[in-house]
């Protein structure tokens, strides 16, 4: 039988397709403004890069465990920063980067039936069943979820990427109680939980008590140091929560040797430790926010979600193509809506990752527009 490249199951890159809307925006005479993608353009805090440099001669292996004052560490930051308790360093993983650990988590659970993701979603949900040969099902509620489908994982995301919406208690205790039901997996994506902007939406991690009344079973949280502390060069995340799946992850991937390089736990070490380096980027974050929004909202665009989280989930009412282009003849790149699922076509996704100078060229250039539309 002819060979069949694993790639034939998953969809085109979809950055691949914003090639020519990014030669537009970077034709305009002041530069691009690439708000495309959640990549930092912030420095990394010295103590981080002090870690990382002060263990570069670590020539060993390391374990993929990771050391245990990192797993002590994981789980102090979770009680410190989001109220998590109960857990243990059996509770917790580091990981390459928390996109690797998505886009694995099917195939090392070992999930051969159907895997749910959100209707607006990160696309390495979705390519991560497809890797395990699993069937997808978009849906947001419990109450979508087909009766006849055999459940084995259900990826949840909140604060969204790409639409920003937080998912409270209640709801998170529905998607629980639900999954439980059929026996499956609820896998929360919470890279986003540091930058709630609404207090009457606060982002509430999978693992609270509230959530869970203690019981922890069946239910992972994905955590990144990607957008908090600027570390997706460093690739430093962790999954946590049910010790039992934790152990089988862990055994897989010891086979497959997926191991946090040692310099970079120190970082990653240093990071959890430091909450003011975290703060400072949230804020740096909040004050870009807090520019965009308007400026978006007076050049036309109507704002949905967006309580949280790194990006601004806008519509002009119009096919989300026509938009990108739009704002590439202003020289501001972002990224379509039907990157994210067909719910999307109608939206675009603007990333809070530029640069102050960029951002204020970007504010400078819908204010234009804004005015030219007024007079």
């Amino acid at each position: 039988m002819a060979r069949t490249p694993l790639g034939q199951r998953l969809p085109d890159f979809p950055w691949d397709s914003l090639a020519e809307a990014k030669a537009t925006a970077a034709a305009h005479p002041d530069g691009i403004v690439n708000l495309s993608v959640g990549g930092p353009v912030d420095e990394v805090a010295p103590s981080i890069q002090l870690a990382l440099a002060s263990t570069a001669q670590e020539s060993n292996y390391p374990t993929t465990a990771g050391l245990p004052e990192l797993r002590e560490d994981i789980v102090a930051w979770l009680n410190r920063r989001y109220g998590v308790a109960g857990l243990s360093e059996s509770s917790v993983l580091p990981v390459i980067g928390t996109k690797e650990a998505i886009a694995w988590l099917p195939t090392l659970l070992g999930c051969s039936g159907t895997v749910v993701i959100p209707e607006v979603a990160y696309p390495t949900y979705e390519v991560g069943a497809l890797l395990a040969g699993c069937t997808v099902v978009r849906a947001d509620s419990p109450e979508d979820w087909p009766d006849d489908a055999d459940i084995d994982l259900v990826f949840i995301n909140s604060p969204a990427n790409p639409t920003g919406t937080v998912l409270g208690v209640e709801q998170l205790r529905a998607v629980v109680a639900a999954a439980r039901s059929r026996s499956a997996i609820v896998a929360a994506d919470e890279c986003y939980i540091g930058l709630g902007w609404e207090d009457e939406h606060p982002p509430v991690s999978l693992l609270d008590d509230a959530v869970t009344d203690g019981d922890t079973t069946n239910l992972l949280a994905l955590h990144s140091l990607s957008k908090s502390s600027n570390l997706a060069g460093y690739r430093a995340g962790f999954i946590a929560g049910d010790d039992a799946l934790i152990a089988e992850l862990l055994e897989v991937r010891k086979h497959a040797g997926l191991m946090v390089p040692g310099p970079i736990q120190h970082a990653f070490r240093a990071a959890l430790n430091d909450d003011d380096q975290e703060q400072l980027q949230r804020l740096r974050y909040a004050r870009r926010r807090a520019a965009l929004l308007p400026a978006l909202l007076r050049a036309g665009f109507r704002v949905d979600g967006s309580e949280a989280g790194l990006y601004l989930w806008a519509t002009r009412g119009e096919d989300c193509r026509a938009t990108v282009d739009w704002l590439a003849e202003l020289g501001i790149l972002v990224a379509p809506g039907d990157f994210y699922g067909p719910a999307g076509h109608q939206h675009i996704r603007m990333a809070l990752t530029g640069t102050d100078e960029r951002i204020a060229a970007a504010v400078e250039r819908l204010s234009a527009v804004a005015d030219t539309s007024a007079s």
